[in-house]
């Protein structure tokens, strides 16, 4: 069972929320968040699958406010998906223009605020009973971790592909973390060995599975950079994982 939410930020702003819901038992509730395209009917999509294994999901739409609502974010994934190489490279400028929103602090700051609204919203649903998580992708990936900096409420946290946080946030990260990259993602595997020395140091339960022959947004089914042998086992993890944690 499916529905979409209004929820209301710190500040009092509403943003809305896709909510789905297990035909049965209730085994947790999990945060999902979107990548950098926004709510769409790929994240939709992933909120189901999860509660087709009988947890209560809440994917919030945190980028609207950044300005990039779904139908825009949708629009930009085809064009940045596209065969046409020409249309990738003009679509540049209006991909940075769209995002610029989301690169100040004031934008994170609310961002994760109304991550933790999306939390206080999980809790009250029946079954739940405090057994919440966190699965992100890209963009989201990265907000899962800053979530759990914030939020001890957090029993589990999956980023896929997402940007770790500074030494010190992760310092505050109390739940254990499964974290999934594609090994040809220059960036976050540049980054990684500091992560993981950072992890240790503080203390944060930490594991990450890396997969040889993928890339960024490997999970992602509608995109071009899909691999569907990392997305299985990716997903197998992290069922293994929450059933654990949850």
């Amino acid at each position: 069972m499916s529905a979409t939410l209004t929820l209301t930020a710190p500040d009092g702003e509403p943003f809305a929320a896709y909510l789905a819901r297990p035909a049965g038992e209730v085994r947790g509730g999990l945060i999902v968040i979107h990548e950098i395209w926004g709510l769409t009917d790929h994240i939709r999509a992933v909120a189901d699958r999860f509660a087709a294994e009988g947890y209560v999901v809440i994917a919030p739409d945190i980028l609207s406010h950044g300005g990039i609502a779904p139908a825009l974010g949708a629009e930009l994934f085809a064009v940045m998906n596209s065969a046409d190489e020409s249309a990738r490279t003009a679509a540049q400028p209006r991909m940075r223009e769209a995002l610029a929103g989301t690169r100040a602090p004031a934008y994170a700051r609310w961002a994760t605020g109304a991550l933790q609204a999306a939390v206080d919203r999980l809790e009250t649903e029946p079954g739940v009973d405090e057994r919440i998580g966190v699965v992100g992708f890209c963009f989201g990936g990265t907000y899962a971790f800053l979530l759990a900096t914030v939020d001890d409420r957090l029993r589990a946290v999956v980023p896929f592909y997402g940007t770790a946080p500074d030494a010190e946030a992760i310092a505050r990260i109390q739940a254990p973390v499964l974290a999934l990259y594609g090994a040809h993602d220059p960036a976050l595997m540049e980054a990684l060995p500091q992560v993981r020395a950072d992890m240790a140091a503080a203390g944060v339960e930490f594991d990450d599975v890396v997969y040889a022959e993928a890339s960024h947004a490997f999970f992602n089914d509608t995109g071009t950079r899909y691999d569907a042998d990392a997305a299985a086992d990716a997903w197998e993890r992290v069922l293994q994982f929450l059933a654990t944690r949850l």
